[in-house]
């Protein structure tokens, strides 16, 4: 029973970590693509070449499923930084969420299956 559980901790752990590190490659990469867009807003440039794409809708979507699971699974640790920058809340919450989840459950589940 206790290696069941075990087994069910290091999955969890492992597709939380993944969702979490999921959505901090794509906040930077929004970031990014929002400063070189802004970049060329200054330097006079127009957005004209804007890439049309089919399943934008869909993978808004998926975004913004993977941010709202983020967003949960990262609440605890919110108000732990006062910072205005988001590259630092996001910095800090992907780190605690690596340790508490990746760390913190992998260890239970290894405590667990030691002791089955």
């Amino acid at each position: 029973m206790l290696g069941l559980l075990a087994k069910v901790l290091r999955l969890a752990s492992v597709l939380i970590c993944l969702i979490v590190v999921l959505s901090f490659i794509v906040f930077a990469a929004n970031q990014t693509k929002s400063a070189s867009g802004h970049q060329r807003e200054e330097l006079g440039e127009t957005s004209a070449a804007v890439h049309p794409g089919s399943n934008t809708n869909k993978e808004s979507s998926i975004h913004k499923a993977l941010d709202e699971v983020s967003a949960e699974l990262t609440s605890p640790f919110g108000n732990i930084v006062s910072s205005s920058s988001e590259w630092v809340q996001q910095s800090v919450r992907l780190i605690l969420a690596l340790l508490v989840y990746g760390f913190g459950l992998g260890f239970l589940a290894r405590v667990l299956r030691v002791r089955s």
